[in-house]
């Protein structure tokens, strides 16, 4: 491990250590994971792992949130959120994301005021901040510790340290919530998230790991990685796709040619 990397993740565990008491919000990310680990080897005298379950997110990283801390060995405890019955989320205005952590942060503190924890944890990390992230309000708003953050912690730097960790989620592709594939402003329902959930499920089972499927109503807009797109030359990939996409739904079936790239509906 990098010297500056080694140095920054032993403050990072001194931070939390001066913390006694943490719930670390906990998705399965390589973010959430590193700060879950960190407060594993904390020494504390106590620590839980919380996951929010709603239908924003896929089942397959509800399980590997389970899985996870298991093999960290923490205590793990998954909770419903209901962000989806609150229109100002489901309305899906540029600020989403804010009464989405704000439904998560405020069933945290419950939890932490009830069985005495002391802080709440989550994986914000010093590149998050020069992205447009309107949950970062909520956090603050409501206490949320950002210990990477405040050690200066970049994802790269994450990423290295969790190899030299062990940690399975080194190389994990980040996975925003399923809200994050519809454009502002299009109402997000229960039945269109499930929509994208098996779409992207389908698309993965073809090999492909760095993907989005972006639901536009009746089109579905496909991006994976530039090179990977030559994939649906094939013909018979190409019409089991439009197979099963049309099938969920979708009536359009669209390859964006620029390809994969994080927060493409915020251009």
């Amino acid at each position: 491990m990098k010297l500056q990397c080694l140095n920054k993740f032993t403050r990072l565990i001194e931070t939390i250590r001066e913390m006694q008491s943490v719930i670390v919000a906990y998705s399965g990310g390589v973010d959430s994971t590193l700060v879950l680990k960190a407060a594993s080897m904390a020494d504390l005298q106590s620590i839980l792992a919380v996951t929010g379950d709603s239908q924003s997110l896929p089942r397959d990283e509800l399980l590997f949130a389970k899985q996870m801390a298991s093999y960290l060995n923490v205590p793990h405890r998954i909770i419903k959120t209901e962000e989806l019955e609150d229109e100002n989320f489901s309305g899906n205005p540029p600020d989403r994301c804010y009464y989405c952590k704000k439904e998560l942060f405020g069933k945290l503190k419950e939890i932490a005021f009830k069985e005495n924890f002391s802080y709440i944890l989550d994986g914000t990390n010093a590149d998050d901040i020069k992205d447009f992230r309107p949950g970062r309000r909520a956090g603050a708003e409501m206490g949320v510790r950002s210990p990477l953050l405040e050690v200066g912690l970049g994802k790269r730097e994450i990423r290295e340290i969790s190899l030299e960790l062990g940690l399975p989620t080194y190389d994990k592709p980040q996975t925003p919530c399923l809200a994050s594939r519809f454009p502002y402003g299009q109402r997000i329902t229960a039945k269109e998230l499930e929509k994208v959930e098996k779409a992207e499920r389908f698309l993965k089972n073809l090999g492909l790991k760095e993907l989005r499927v972006r639901n536009h109503g009746e089109i579905a807009r496909i991006e994976i990685m530039p090179e990977e797109i030559l994939i649906f030359k094939d013909e018979e990939i190409r019409t089991e796709t439009l197979r099963f996409l049309k099938s969920l739904g979708f009536k359009y079936i669209t390859l964006d040619l620029q390809g994969f790239r994080s927060g493409s509906l915020n251009e």
